[in-house]
This record gives structure tokens, C-alpha cells and sequence, in this order.
């Protein structure tokens, strides 16, 4: 089984080299594409440089930063053109635990396209998080569940292994999320073409070093997006049973 690690980066040149290194140490079989989008600190170089020691380490480098969504989309196209059956993406900033790759992937299955590293099952942790964090990231995925029907219990985790076959059936490519909205708009797609989502328990650690890229704005677009998507297919499911309802009265009155 072929496994591509994808990794998004801007400005994580004080974390890339630390992450390749604990990715090749967790997942020695797999390979490894940073994503960069022309960061400023010569994250890409390093990643290069480094490497070229590790092996089967690819650097892209896009012209300039275009949110995290489309970095994932440009590497899960790279992935699936040469031929990867798995995909993981995770965060540059080492508040993934690469030593959680081979637990990711062995939850993948024939009936399972999606495996999510949760901080909200039996076994996850978020150590170190004030009151005020855990809340908003609570309640964050409890409204995301209930407004979308949805049963995981972490859906804005970045940290994920993919079945190839389902990235492409879910049609990846179409989505729009940039920002962190986009990993509750991937695990939606999955529960609306029919696949299972498991959840493995990780330990996620706040970035030590470098900024975080979070926001009140990145908060505020996901919260709109999600109870769109909600209001939209409700809309849309009481039309279809509407009309279905009027065809079987036709039928009936033939």
C-alpha cells in the first residue's frame, strides 16, 4: 500500500525539520509532499535540503498563499496522479503527533474512505488548553454535528487519512472551503456520498513555536458556511419528499 504524507506549509521553517524527521521515524514506508505557498522564511529550502538526507521527501512550491484547503486540493491531485492508495495530511506545526500515522492508516478499510484523529474520543487529549479553547472548539462541533446531521465528534481535526478512491469519489477537487472550513466540508461530502468516517484518539499539542493562523474571522466563516449547508440540504430534502409526494398522487389518480 502506497502512503503519501501531505503536509501544508507557510512559515514553519523554525518546525519543518523537526516534523520530517518524526514523520520518517513514525511512517518510514511512506512518502512525504510539503506544500508550500512561497513562504517568506525558506520553509520550502529546508524542507529541500532535509530532504534530500531523508528521501522520498517532494517539496511544491506555489506562487503564493492560498489558504489551506487549496494547498490540500494541490496535494491530494499530486497524490492520486502518481498513484498513492492512502493520503494523510497534517498540520507543519507539530501539534499533529506523527507517531499517530500508522493508527490513522490502519483504520482505513473496504468500508471505510475516511479516518479522523480526534481529540473528542474516549483515549484523545488536548493538554495544556484553557477553558476558553476547549469551549469554543466543543461547541464548535457539536453545532457542525447537529446542523449538518453528522456523527463524528471532532470534524475540524486536520489530522486524516484518506482512501484515495475516496477523495475522488467525493469529487474533492469541486470544494471551496480556503480556511479550516474546509475539513468539515470534506468529512460532510463523505456522509452525503454514503461512506463511513472512523475516529482514532490523538494527543493534539499547541504549536510551540511560530504563529497560529487562527482566527476570530476563520471562526466566524465557518459558522456561516455550516448553517448554510444546513438550512440548503434541508431545503432541498423537503422538495424532494414534496415531490415525490405529488408524483405517487399522480400515480394514484391514473
Amino acid at each position: 500500500m502506497r502512503i503519501l504524507v501531505v503536509v501544508p506549509t507557510y512559515e514553519e521553517a523554525a518546525n519543518v525539520g523537526e516534523l520530517l524527521e518524526r514523520i520518517r521515524a513514525a511512517a518510514p514506508g511512506a512518502d512525504i509532499l510539503i506544500v508550500d505557498d512561497n513562504s517568506p522564511d525558506g520553509t520550502a529550502k529546508l524542507a529541500e535540503k532535509l530532504g534530500e538526507e531523508l528521501g522520498h521527501v517532494d517539496v511544491m512550491v506555489r506562487k503564493e498563499k492560498a489558504g489551506l484547503g487549496s494547498a490540500y486540493r494541490a496535494g491530494f491531485a499530486a497524490g492520486i496522479e502518481r498513484g498513492y492508495e492512502v493520503l494523510v495530511q497534517m498540520d507543519a506545526d507539530l501539534s499533529h503527533d506523527p507517531a499517530s500515522i500508522p493508527a490513522l492508516v490502519g483504520a482505513l478499510g473496504d468500508d471505510v474512505g475516511l479516518v479522523i484523529g480526534s481529540r473528542y474520543v474516549p483515549g484523545g487529549l488536548i493538554p495544556h488548553w484553557p477553558w476558553h479553547r476547549r469551549f469554543l472548539s466543543r461547541y464548535g462541533n457539536l453545532y457542525t454535528r447537529l446542523a449538518l446531521g453528522m456523527q463524528a465528534s471532532d470534524l475540524t481535526s486536520g489530522f486524516r487519512a484518506w482512501r484515495a478512491s475516496t477523495l475522488q469519489r467525493i469529487d474533492y477537487e469541486t470544494t471551496h472551503a480556503t480556511g479550516y472550513l474546509f475539513q468539515m466540508e470534506m468529512a460532510y461530502r463523505v456522509v452525503q456520498h454514503g461512506e463511513r468516517i472512523a475516529e482514532v484518539p490523538i494527543t493534539f499539542t499547541d504549536r510551540v513555536r511560530g504563529t497560529s493562523k487562527m482566527s476570530g474571522a476563520v471562526i466566524f466563516e465557518e459558522l456561516t458556511r455550516v448553517t448554510w449547508w444546513g438550512i440548503r440540504d434541508r431545503v432541498r430534502r423537503v422538495r424532494h419528499r414534496s415531490a415525490s409526494a405529488a408524483d405517487d398522487a399522480r400515480t394514484a389518480t391514473r
